[in-house]
């Protein structure tokens, strides 16, 4: 999923940003109003987080211009105004929630995921299953059989990807868009190299293979 963040602040940009990329999420920041606008009206985004106080359009104008422009993402608005009255104005501006600076990010996660939710009107998974591939989207804990699977971050992010579409064959540039979050390079081996070390993590002591290659084409994780 896709995250738009729109923060002048560096370092709270970063720290949502570091934040959101942990938790699998792909993050596109635009440090000022007007960018974050035409971010949000040319890419297609799950939700975004943007600031009130934002240089060149405050955030108030580009979420109202988002609405005049029918849309419907999801917005959590930032700000470091605490009164009702701010909240009240943030909200009938198309805001859908708003969280006070300082947050913890803990906070901001759970908002996020809870805007995704009720946009999407479904339930995120606790867990993801593949065959005898399990993964615990809470504990980040993943087992193959009663096998449990150490995986570094881009390896879980990946094996999240390739789990979520499970069947469907995947190119890498949709992965390298959706893991490593930039586009795509046809010189860059990344996907490759990461997608061994899975292999060697997943498959090597199986006999049954769940991560298949279609040369030219991507890579397909299935059971059968």
């Amino acid at each position: 999923m896709r995250i738009l963040v729109v923060e002048d602040d560096r370092k709270i940009a970063s720290f949502v940003i570091k934040g959101l990329k942990q938790s699998g999420f792909a993050v596109d920041h635009a440090a000022n109003g007007e960018d974050g606008l035409a971010l949000a009206v040319s890419t297609p985004y799950d939700a975004a987080v943007v600031d009130i106080m934002l240089p060149k359009l405050d955030g108030l104008n580009v979420v109202q211009e988002l609405r005049n422009r029918k849309i419907n993402l999801p917005v959590l608005f930032l700000s470091a105004r605490a009164s009702v009255d701010d909240r009240i104005k943030g909200l009938q501006s198309g805001g859908d929630d708003y969280l006070v600076k300082p947050f913890a990010f803990s906070e901001l996660l759970a908002r996020v995921q809870a805007l995704i939710r009720r946009s999407t009107r479904e339930t995120e998974p606790s867990s993801l299953v593949v065959g005898d591939l399990t993964m615990n989207l809470i504990t980040r804990k993943v087992k193959r059989g009663h096998q449990e699977v150490e995986l570094q971050a881009r390896e879980f992010s990946l094996l999240e990807y390739l789990m979520r579409n499970a069947g469907r064959v995947v190119s890498k540039a949709l992965i390298l868009e959706h893991v490593w979050d930039y586009s795509f390079d046809p010189q860059t081996n990344v996907v490759d190299v990461v997608v061994c070390r899975l292999r060697n993590k997943i498959d090597r002591v199986f006999d049954k293979k769940l991560i298949h290659t279609l040369r030219g084409v991507g890579y397909v994780l299935k059971a059968d």
